[in-house]
């Protein structure tokens, strides 16, 4: 199963949305193999946005992502990035489509609730900065036969 890193921004800590936002990935059958609240600081924002540190807004970024504690989370899924990139919905809140996390929740380019990993490579890169292999669990979820069929999850 593909992996891809989730964060809830401050901006969905402070409005109180982390349990919907969680709630959407475990409904669509999206699999938590990692969770964890952290403070991000400078360091690592430099390093996780590093494509983006000689734009303007660049301060704009750093200020926001560090207002408030993150939730980071791990998930896990057939074309789980694909699948999580949809449920995002696009960066700009206000052009993301209704029903999606951004479309529902965001009015915001910046305050826009959750950053998804783009690619399998990035995500591989993203979850090695917050997260420690002891930190990352597979386990086989009890309803995984209801989610996928067989030869989606590899069984004879």
């Amino acid at each position: 199963m593909e992996k891809s890193l989730i964060i809830i921004k401050p901006s969905g800590v402070q409005r109180g949305l982390i349990g919907q936002v969680i709630d959407r990935f475990q409904r669509k059958g999206l699999q938590i193999n990692g969770l964890k609240m952290m403070q991000l600081d400078e360091q690592i924002l430099r390093e996780h946005y590093a494509h983006l540190i000689e734009r303007s807004f660049f301060p704009l970024v750093l200020k926001s992502m560090m207002a408030t504690p993150v939730i980071v989370m791990v998930v896990s899924g057939k074309d789980a990035i694909a699948v999580i990139r949809q449920m995002v919905g696009s960066t700009n809140g206000r052009q993301a489509a209704p029903g999606t996390i951004r479309g529902d929740f965001s009015m915001s380019g910046q305050e826009n609730i959750v950053h998804a990993s783009d690619s399998a490579e990035n995500a591989i890169i993203e979850i090695e900065r917050f997260f420690s292999p002891e930190e990352i669990f597979e386990y086989t979820p009890a309803l995984l036969q209801y989610q996928y069929s067989d030869d989606e999850i590899g069984i004879d």
